[in-house]
């Protein structure tokens, strides 16, 4: 087997602003992405995910601990390796004035990539049909995307995606999460930083949860579902407060939901026989009018993977992203 595409071990990150206080980004970071495949790396805006990544590229110098990229420590060695990375990093910048095509061969020139790759990276993208117009005419999506084709112009053994939807519609968030399955089936690592967990389910083979700087939880996306998620059930009650001290009492976990609902599981294990909650509640006279599972998703594998930490996990907006 070959080297990981990145190893971290104990990065630690503060900013120090003046006037402000230190904010520290990374808290010990541990990290380990197997090469091969699509890599979630999901966090709250604010968690370090972008941090982690400045680092990772030699564009931020960490206070302490150890990051490796394809098996060369960087900063030191990322010479030696940066031929093989090809990154993404927040909004791709062009010139409006100018076509897609003339600026990728542009690129590709001053890295000693021949113009064959960019037509082919062209058509890896879909953007071969508007590749001579104006930069300054396409869409958001199709900005994002002309940025991922400057990123694979070096064909890289690792690609870093940094928040690649954010922003989109819906019908640029699909060509996107088409386009990251796609590369992630072609023999190279890609990396995907996001705070969206709907698209990060959908696209991704492995996943690791940020929070406040550290690593929460890492693995393939069905073994975290399968330790974290869908735990319990959602309850639907006329009168959510006294159930919510009812089910307390019977040492239920219960979290109230935005639309009165309750959620309702048990600590470390799987809520067995959802019937005992309706037995507790018609025992007091509190009647259920809704009764359903919890489905095994990220959504809720990192509300119960932040609450068990102890952490103060942020809400999800409906769209399952951390707001």
């Amino acid at each position: 087997m070959g080297s990981p595409a990145i190893e971290i071990a104990g990065l630690r990150k503060t900013y120090r602003r003046r006037g402000k206080p230190p904010e520290r980004a990374l808290d010990g970071l541990d990290l380990h992405v197997d090469a091969g495949g699509v890599h979630g790396f999901l966090g709250p805006n604010g968690s370090g995910k972008t941090t982690t990544i400045r680092v990772l590229l030699g564009l931020a110098a960490a206070d302490g601990g150890t990051a490796r990229v394809l098996g060369h420590a960087v900063p030191d060695r990322l010479p030696d390796v940066v031929g093989h990375v090809g990154a993404l990093v927040e909004n791709p910048l062009f010139l409006p004035g100018m076509s897609g095509r003339v600026q990728l061969n542009l690129l590709a020139q001053s890295v000693g990539v021949p113009r064959t790759r960019v037509e082919e990276v062209l058509e890896k993208v879909r953007l071969r049909d508007r590749a001579d117009d104006r930069v300054k005419g396409y869409s958001l999506g199709m900005r994002q995307r002309l940025g991922i084709a400057a990123a694979l112009l070096k064909d890289p053994l690792l690609l870093i995606l940094d928040e690649p939807s954010n922003g989109l519609d819906p019908a640029g968030m699909k060509e996107m999460r088409e386009l990251v399955r796609e590369l992630g089936t072609d023999g190279r690592t890609v990396f995907l930083s996001s705070h969206l967990l709907g698209e990060v389910q959908q696209v991704c083979d492995h996943v690791a949860i940020l929070s406040r700087g550290r690593c929460l939880v890492q693995g393939p996306v069905r073994e975290v579902l399968a330790a974290h998620g869908g735990r319990g059930v959602v309850v639907g009650v006329p009168d959510p407060n006294a159930a919510y001290a009812v089910l307390r009492d019977a040492g239920f976990d219960v979290y109230g939901l935005p639309d009165g609902r309750l959620q309702v599981g048990t600590t470390g294990r799987r809520l067995e026989d959802p019937a005992l909650v309706t037995r507790l509640l018609g025992e007091r006279g509190i009647w259920v009018r809704e009764l359903s599972p919890i489905a095994a998703d990220l959504e809720s594998a990192f509300l119960e993977i932040t609450r068990g930490q102890g952490l103060d996990s942020q809400p999800l907006t409906e769209e399952g992203s951390v707001a």
